[in-house]
């Protein structure tokens, strides 16, 4: 009997096993059990509804939105009662009794504008926007859900705001000569307009994609036609539009819907043209999320 040299049985050992014909399955082969696989966990197809819930715990999550918003209640809440508590009942014959917080929105508007960049800004800045195209990559569904929620809280804090004023300062003043004007559609009105904005620079804070450059655009959108018409009335060329700009900046806007000023009408051009403005830049805003990387 030969015994195989010592190297051909190393290769004998570690030899290949002989491969099944092309085509024909291995002898050990066996199929996945019972078909398909199914996983255990529920998937449910995704809408609008879950976006909407997933900014709604953002939004009533960070500090952010407890400083804006509390400071706006004090700034239309505080000043309103300080201004009603300094007029008397004859103030009231021709202006609703919500108008002392028109002064309070005058400032108080600037928090909501804060807070409309801040809402889509501050994902830019932390990276978390990345998160959250991720979990939703459906970009317009995002947005849209920011836009609702967003909206939301600030009519509703709005409305509460100047609806708080309004009773307290017919409370104060209820006597005879306080016969006042209809008020309920001020609290709509203001509260709409001020959200608008709102609205508007969240739509800004989404296509500059930065805090503070959305909140400056934003300011000089607010401030400049306030200042501008004082400079461009000297000159009789550019008093037209001088004069525009006076009827339509922000302040005069909302002093026409206080009816501060009762031959100015009651400020509904005013608002129309800001909601045309906040329709303009969101359709901008759904164009550039959809074309640009995050």
């Amino acid at each position: 009997m030969t015994t195989p040299h010592p190297q051909q049985a190393n290769q004998q050992a570690y030899a290949p096993a002989p491969q099944a014909p092309h085509g024909a399955p291995a002898a050990n082969w066996q199929g996945a059990p019972g078909g398909s696989y199914t996983s255990p966990i529920p998937v449910t197809r995704t809408h609008l509804g879950h976006a909407i819930g997933s900014e709604w715990t953002k939004i009533k999550s960070v500090r952010s939105t407890m400083w804006t918003l509390g400071v706006f209640l004090c700034l239309v809440i505080g000043i309103g009662l300080l201004v009603a508590a300094q007029t008397n009942d004859a103030d009231y014959v021709n202006v609703p009794f919500t108008l002392p917080a028109f002064f309070g929105l005058v400032l108080g508007q600037i928090c909501l504008i804060t807070l409309g960049v801040l809402v889509i800004s501050s994902e830019y800045g932390t990276g978390m926007i990345r998160t959250t195209f991720t979990a939703s990559p459906q970009r317009h569904r995002v947005l849209t859900a920011k836009v609702l929620i967003y909206f939301a809280v600030a009519f509703v804090t709005s409305a509460v705001a100047i609806g708080l004023v309004g009773l307290a300062t017919s409370a104060m003043h209820s006597g005879p000569e306080a016969t006042g004007t209809e008020w309920v559609g001020t609290v709509f009105k203001g509260a709409l307009y001020v959200s608008l904005l709102g609205v508007l620079a969240l739509a800004v804070g989404s296509m500059l994609r930065h805090s503070a450059g959305a909140i400056t655009a934003m300011l000089g959108l607010v401030l400049v036609p306030a200042i501008l018409p004082a400079f461009l009335m000297i000159s009789e060329s550019t008093r037209k539009i001088g004069e525009t700009m006076l009827d339509y900046n922000a302040p005069n806007s909302l002093a026409k819907i206080f009816q501060l000023d009762s031959e100015g009408g009651h400020g509904s051009p005013q608002l129309w043209l800001l909601v045309g403005l906040t329709a303009a830049a969101l359709a901008g805003a759904f164009a550039l999320l959809e074309k640009r990387d995050v």
